[in-house]
């Protein structure tokens, strides 16, 4: 299959790992993958902040550089952005009265996947011959779970890697408290949020906290290094991209 690397804004600005870890866990797996150059920001962040007439260009422009791709899916490190694709890009497109780009933007949200789902509903697979000898808890991002409804595909992906042991996070699926501008335009909230998160991931004894949003884990992560918690954010990619040769570093 060939299939178009949706990288993301977090992972071409901040946390290029988790981009990496999808290409070679996709390729480690016997698929193409390609990376269309010219993409650029989804649009997300002005949609939720309400800046949906500047963000038909992005839109216009996410559709345009994945359909001259030619790749049979386009996949992503993030819940996030491809809940933006799915649930935004066409409204978005109706709303400026461009019927033509809300109708190529669900052809292209048609094969845009997060990489569980990718990897379980798509390909079908649960074992992809990861090794990972750490104690982990998996928080599920709110995108993932409430707009992409990936359920408990991240966690089938982890109990079949090699060494893990999976321990379960209470009160997994309270949001983290990040919510993109909510973390800025409401911190006090965001911050008393991130406590309980934090809070629940250390009741586990995790050794790492894993996630499919990069955006949560910089939240969480940054949190956990304050308080020098000692346990490391890493994302599911990461994780399902490592091998018994292949050290995982932390954020």
């Amino acid at each position: 299959m060939r299939i178009a690397l949706f990288a993301t804004c977090l992972a071409d600005a901040m946390f290029p790992q988790a981009a990496v870890a999808t290409v070679t866990l996709l390729e480690r797996l016997g698929h193409e993958v390609v990376f269309p150059d010219k993409q650029t920001c989804c649009g997300q962040m002005h949609v939720n902040t309400g800046y949906l007439t500047e963000a038909v260009d992005l839109v216009r422009h996410h559709v345009e550089v994945f359909e001259a791709a030619g790749c049979d899916a386009a996949v992503a490190p993030s819940g996030s952005c491809v809940g933006s694709v799915r649930h935004q890009h066409a409204m978005v497109a109706r709303r400026a009265g461009d019927e033509l780009l809300a109708e190529r933007a669900e052809a292209i949200a048609a094969r845009t996947y997060e990489l569980s789902e990718f990897l379980v509903d798509v390909l079908g697979v649960r074992d992809v011959g990861a090794y990972f000898p750490h104690r982990v808890t998996y928080h599920p991002t709110c995108h993932s779970l409430r707009m992409l409804r990936v359920g408990d595909k991240p966690l089938e992906l982890l109990r079949h890697v090699r060494g893990l042991t999976l321990v379960e996070l209470p009160a997994a699926e309270s949001c983290c408290g990040f919510g993109g501008t909510f973390a800025v335009k409401n911190a006090d909230t965001s911050t008393a949020m991130l406590a309980d998160k934090m809070a629940a991931v250390l009741d586990t004894g995790a050794e790492v906290c894993s996630a499919g949003d990069s955006s949560c884990l910089m939240h969480i992560g940054g949190g956990l290094s304050r308080i020098r918690a000692g346990v490391r954010t890493v994302h599911l990619a990461e994780i399902l991209a490592a091998t018994d040769d292949a050290a995982v570093q932390a954020r």
